[in-house]
């Protein structure tokens, strides 16, 4: 089995954060958003993984140290990491295609800018599973319609009309992915283009009116990163999750003066929290200083100073200095408010 992980996008939804930090590197609960969906992947699928296929984009940006904390991951999961790049935005299908040498046999496409829950039960039979969440307002999203034996029949982008409330949550299963290859090479090739990209979508609808079975898989969560707002919102879902699995948030080496901390939190390495009101609700990222402040439903990132502030949906990034009063905050890396 691989994993195959397009995650070349910039993430301009998400600025200033990933000004100086690719998206899918922002941390939820102290882990990036890529280390722990690739790692909640594996946990699921219950089944070796030979390799991880990550396609970034412009190495300026995407560099060294990405790259090295990439392949370490996959290491750490038993499997081999590949790098490849993608250097114009081209595409979800043009993306996989960046990444065509390791497609082949069994894999799991999933897109790094999503949180999930699930118990991944492969449909053996099928040659395709797409995961699908059920939601409120399908208008918003790619959904899929189903025929009389839940087979996917049809990929529909934010349809006008009612087709189905199962929006695609970006995470596909491929009995040979080689198949979807193929197919995507077709749609380069005669530069069939939707969106002004080369899509995935087109070469899945290929493969479907070739008789290809499709199915659907079900996630108990889903959680979206793509702005500040929802980031934040995801780590407190997150948050009591991981709580509710029993798992440490708060670090051994957390230094307490006078302070409360109020469940659940992530607290990392060597946090110093002086006279200070943590949570519920907040993630805080190694080597940060929390100084006279009251703080919960946020997420701080790592080597940041904060004093004499109360916050609540706020997100600050890497060595922030902050000292202020304002509440609903988001400031990128290396800013200083004081």
């Amino acid at each position: 089995m691989k994993i195959i992980v397009p995650m070349a996008g910039r993430g301009s939804r998400l600025r200033p954060h990933t000004l100086t930090v690719p998206k899918p590197l922002i941390p939820v609960v102290g882990k990036p958003i890529v280390h722990r969906l690739v790692s909640d992947i594996v946990k699921v699928l219950g089944e070796p993984i030979d390799e991880i296929a990550f396609i970034l984009g412009d190495p300026a940006f995407f560099g060294d140290d990405v790259v090295d904390s990439l392949k370490k991951l996959a290491e750490e999961l038993g499997a081999k990491g590949t790098i490849y790049r993608q250097d114009e935005p081209l595409g979800t299908g043009h993306a996989i295609m960046c990444a065509k040498e390791s497609l082949s046999g069994p894999a799991v496409i999933a897109y790094a800018d999503t949180l999930i829950r699930a118990d991944f039960n492969l449909d053996k039979d099928a040659d395709s599973v797409i995961w699908v969440k059920q939601v409120d307002k399908p208008e918003a999203y790619g959904v899929v319609k189903l025929n009389e034996n839940k087979e996917i029949v049809e990929l529909v982008e934010k349809p006008e009309e009612f087709v189905s409330d199962l929006a695609v949550i970006g995470i596909y299963y491929f009995k040979d992915v080689a198949v979807l290859k193929n197919e995507l090479q077709y749609v380069l090739d005669n530069d069939i283009i939707n969106g002004g990209e080369y899509q995935i979508n087109d070469g899945i609808k290929r493969m479907m009116a070739d008789g290809k079975k499709f199915v659907t898989g079900k996630v108990d969560e889903w959680m979206d990163c793509g702005n500040k707002n929802v980031t934040v919102e995801t780590n407190t879902r997150m948050l009591g999750f991981l709580n509710a699995d029993k798992e440490q948030l708060i670090s051994n080496t957390v230094i307490n003066e006078g302070s409360t901390i109020i469940e659940p939190c992530y607290i990392g390495e060597n946090v110093v929290l002086k006279n200070t009101t943590i949570g519920p609700n907040v993630s805080i990222g190694d080597d940060c200083v929390l100084d006279n402040v009251v703080i919960k439903n946020s997420l701080v990132q790592t080597k940041s100073i904060i004093k004499n502030a109360t916050l609540d949906n706020a997100m600050i990034g890497n060595h922030v200095k902050y000292d202020g009063k304002f509440t609903a905050i988001s400031i990128g890396d290396y800013s200083i408010l004081e």
